[in-house]
C-alpha cells in the first residue's frame, strides 16, 4: 500500500521545525504534546526517515528533515492558496503596517508567513520606526495599523504581550570601567531611552548619550564596537551580545507591553483579520 504525505501532518511538522520544541508547537496548533509527538512519529514512518534530533533545549531537524521542510513549505503554500481561492475566504488588498525595529526582526517573519498562507492575495507593506514615530504616522493616516510599545502598567490598553527591557553590552566588557556610562539609545521620547535614563538617575549613576538612533542595527553595531551599552527588549537581544541585568552597577529596568493601534478610520475586514492574527499568534512566539 502506498503512503502519502498528509497536509495535517506537514502543517504540524512545519510548526515544530519553526519553534524547535514540541511543547511550544503543541500550544500553537492546539494539540497535546503527546498527540503531536504521535503525529511526528507517523510522519517519520511515512517517509521512512528520522526527521528530528532531540536535544536538551528542544529538537533540531536532521538532514532528511531539512529536505522535507523545503517540500512541506511549498506544498502547504500551494494547498492554502488553492483553498483560499476556491473557498472565497482569502482576503485581498494592501495593509500599511508599522512596527518597531526590534519587533520586526523577531516577530514579523512568523506573523507574515502564517498570514500570507491564509490570505495569499493580501499585501502587507511594513514601515519600521519607534513607537512615537508610528503614532505620528497613524495620526497622519499614513498607516492602517501599528504594533506599538506601552508602559507595562498601562491598564487602559489591551496588552498582547509583555517584554522585559534589558541592558546589553559587548561580552567581557564591564560597565564598572566607564564613568560616565556611555549609552546607545533610541529616540529621546521612546520607552527604552526614558527607562534607561530614569533608572540611572534614580541610582545616581552618571551617564552620557554616546549614540542616539531609531535604528536597532545602528545601536547594536555601537555596542559590538565596545563603545556603549544599550537598553532593548530581551527578545531582540542578539545572541552575540551579553545581557547584563545581573550587573550590580546597572539598575533594574521595567517591562513594556506590546499592543496594536488602528488608524482612526474604520478598519477594513482585511486589516481586522491581520490584527486578530497578530493577537492570537504573538503571545505564542
Amino acid at each position: 500500500m502506498s503512503l502519502s504525505l498528509e497536509i495535517d501532518l506537514l502543517r504540524s511538522f512545519a510548526v515544530v521545525a519553526e519553534v524547535k520544541a514540541l511543547s511550544r508547537a503543541a500550544a500553537r496548533i492546539g494539540r497535546t504534546q503527546s498527540a503531536l509527538s504521535q503525529q511526528m512519529k507517523r510522519l517519520e514512518e511515512i517517509v521512512d526517515q528520522t526527521l528530528f534530533q532531540r536535544t536538551g533545549r528542544g529538537v533540531v531537524l536532521t538532514n532528511p528533515g531539512e529536505r522535507l521542510l523545503v517540500h512541506a513549505q511549498r506544498i502547504l503554500r500551494l494547498h492554502d492558496e488553492a483553498m483560499a481561492d476556491l473557498s472565497g475566504k482569502g482576503l485581498s488588498g494592501t495593509i500599511r503596517f508599522g512596527c518597531p525595529d526590534d519587533y520586526a526582526a523577531v516577530f514579523l517573519p512568523h506573523l507574515l508567513r502564517q498570514f500570507s498562507s491564509q490570505h495569499p492575495q493580501a499585501l502587507v507593506e511594513v514601515s519600521c520606526a519607534p513607537t512615537p514615530r508610528l503614532l505620528e504616522q497613524l495620526d497622519m493616516r499614513a498607516l492602517d495599523l501599528a504594533m506599538i510599545s506601552l508602559p507595562e502598567n498601562n491598564a487602559s490598553d489591551d496588552i498582547i504581550r509583555t517584554e522585559p527591557l534589558v541592558w546589553v553590552g559587548y561580552p567581557g566588557l564591564e560597565s564598572a570601567h566607564f564613568d560616565p556610562l556611555p549609552l546607545a539609545v533610541s529616540d529621546a521620547d521612546t520607552l527604552d531611552h526614558v527607562a534607561a535614563c530614569e533608572a540611572l538617575q534614580r541610582a545616581g549613576r552618571p551617564y552620557r548619550i554616546a549614540y542616539a538612533s531609531s535604528s536597532l542595527a545602528g545601536l547594536t553595531a555601537l555596542v559590538r564596537s565596545g563603545q556603549a551599552f544599550a537598553v532593548i527588549t530581551q527578545t531582540a537581544a542578539p545572541a552575540d551580545l551579553a545581557i547584563l541585568n545581573g550587573d550590580p552597577l546597572l539598575p533594574p529596568l521595567p517591562a513594556i507591553g506590546i499592543t496594536l493601534k488602528f488608524e482612526r478610520g474604520r478598519p477594513s475586514h482585511l486589516i481586522k483579520a491581520f490584527a486578530e492574527h497578530i493577537r492570537s499568534t504573538l503571545p505564542l512566539l
